[in-house]
């Protein structure tokens, strides 16, 4: 039994008739919880939980139904996926005619001159040609558009929205960035990559405090009902995503938790904040920078050794001057705050791992978790340096489905083999740990767990998996969901399993993962979410 000796005080609620994996690695199974103020009283049978039950306490039989640790998700962008739920939908489209006929159809239930952002489309559903703004522009000649692509490393604008970002042929690709351009004319298709994306971003208006309000409570409901019961987020909207969670939580409107990244090249605000306020609390933390390396596999920008197969003028490019990346992450390793950098190609994954060492080399040990953030495509070489190094590979299996449909194209049939390693990370030791990077994929922690174990492609042209030497077991990707996310958060003391004197945090599941054919996984409904003791989602 999993419990403190004797019930001195008798619990809140009792969740009881249930099959429980806790994590615990000798105790993995239970049949009731007792919980009290916001924590775990004690984890045991049935019988043995019958002793904190008292006169006020409520008791709820779970019938048999699947219960695990709340589901942690490494790395969102929240705020942005709040706003997209009220946005143009553009994932599912599968022709450019689809395409443009979504956006006219959001476009007339707007007010003329409101802009169009999100859509999070994917090209590669439609065969690989990238949109073009005459597309669009017919469509919505009274609105500026800037859909992005779901990787949010490349945008359409139309060309009210290049006219009002200053963007035209003369117009010089920034460093970082690439305008793509008729190749007769100069004259900018609308499609803007990287940090050509920041003129256009530059003049869309800034939402409302109440705007970020309402996108937060829709993130929230919308993460609960999928069984997250606690996000680390990558940023959308740079401090100002911490200042409204910090209002939502002096409201007590947070049903969820949250570790907040602020960029990286912020960081002496960030250390100045962390002096002062320290670094929060259970619901609400932050101590966290976020930084980037490169751009995208989807976008062409990812950082490689070797030029792209289908575009092979280019093998890549750094998002970030490489002096200063390295300048800041050197800084705020100094400054004891942790470190979360974004490295998607071979060559950026190797680079931001020489760098890792310099810091370690430079600034002494300590107990400093950096982060790579993706860890996508890597050399053979670089798997076991995480381990050495005690790099945390910050990954996100739903990408290997989904670029698994396309990506062989793009980088040929040597450089996949080693593309979300997981199962090579986990036996070199690396603490791998799972999310979504929703928006750019869904936030649902059981989707990411069938991708992880079965690496079936999401265009059904893999049953036996993509790569299917990276597949992992179901009770590891559990653990990448939950212990393995407490321990990249620095919460492993709180979170991560179900035990005496943990965090309330659990979720309630139609069926049992352990149990189940893996491919069915996705069919598996959530019932219940709960957070500190606190239902956030129940099912009706």
């Amino acid at each position: 039994m999993l419990a403190c000796q004797s019930p001195q005080k008798k619990a809140e609620v009792i969740y009881t008739n249930a099959s429980i994996w806790t994590g615990v690695p000798n105790a993995p199974r239970a049949q009731a919880m007792a919980i009290g103020n916001g924590e775990i009283l004690a984890v045991g049978s049935a019988e043995e939980i019958t002793a904190w039950r008292g006169a006020t306490t409520r008791v709820v039989d779970l019938a048999g139904k699947f219960v695990v640790p709340g589901f942690v998700d490494n790395h969102t962008h929240f705020m942005s996926g709040g706003f997209q739920l009220a946005s143009v939908d553009l994932r599912g489209a599968q022709s450019p005619e689809e395409f443009a006929q979504r956006l006219a159809a959001f476009a007339q239930k707007l007010p003329a001159g409101r802009w169009i952002t999100g859509g999070d489309w994917d090209h590669e559903t439609w065969g690989g040609e990238l949109p073009r703004r005459d597309w669009i522009d017919k469509f919505t000649p009274d609105h500026p558009v800037f859909v992005n692509r779901l990787d949010g490393h490349m945008a359409l604008a139309n060309s009210k929205a290049l006219a009002l970002a200053g963007i035209d042929r003369h117009t010089p690709d920034p460093e970082g960035g690439t305008i793509v351009r008729e190749a007769k004319t100069g004259e900018p298709t609308g499609i803007l990559k990287d940090e050509a994306m920041s003129p256009v971003y530059r003049v869309i208006p800034a939402p409302t405090a109440a705007e970020h309000d309402e996108a937060l409570a829709r993130a929230m409901a919308h993460a609960a009902a999928l069984g997250v019961t606690q996000v680390h987020d990558m940023g959308s909207y740079g401090w100002t995503d911490l200042e409204t969670y910090r209002r939502a939580h002096a409201n007590g409107a947070l049903s969820l938790r949250i570790y907040s990244f602020v960029p990286l090249a912020t960081w002496p605000r960030l250390a100045e904040f962390v002096q002062a306020n320290g670094r929060g609390e259970a619901w609400l933390r932050w101590g966290g920078l976020k930084g980037f390396v490169d751009g995208s596999l989807g976008s062409t920008t990812a950082w490689f050794y070797q030029p792209y197969n289908d575009a092979p003028a280019t093998s890549g490019l750094l998002t970030t001057d490489t002096t200063a990346l390295r300048r800041w992450i050197l800084a705020a390793d100094s400054a004891g705050l942790q470190v979360a950098v974004h490295a998607i190609g071979d060559q950026a994954n190797d680079w931001l791992l020489d760098v890792y060492a310099q810091a370690l080399a430079q600034n002494g040990s300590r107990d400093r978790r950096f982060r790579i953030e993706h860890a996508q495509h890597l050399t053979r070489a670089a798997i076991p340096r995480f381990a050495e190094l005690g790099v945390i590979p910050s990954m996100q299996p739903y990408h290997a489905i989904d670029d698994g449909r396309w990506a062989e194209k793009r980088i040929g049939p040597e450089r996949i083999k080693t593309t979300y390693a997981f199962r090579s990370l986990l036996d070199s030791n690396a603490p791998l740990t799972f999310g979504s990077d929703w928006t750019v994929a869904p936030i649902s922690p059981l989707w990411g767990i069938y991708a992880a174990v079965t690496r079936r492609t999401l265009d059904g042209a893999h049953p036996d998996g993509w790569v299917p030497e990276e597949e992992i077991s179901v009770e590891e990707a559990l653990r990448c969901y939950t212990a393995g996310n407490a321990y990249a958060g620095f919460q492993e003391n709180a979170a991560g399993i179900l035990a005496a004197k943990r965090l309330a945090d659990f979720v309630v599941l139609s069926e049992d993962l352990l149990a189940l054919d893996p491919v069915r996984i996705p069919e598996v409904e959530v019932l219940r979410t709960v957070v500190g003791g606190r239902e956030s989602f129940v099912k009706q």
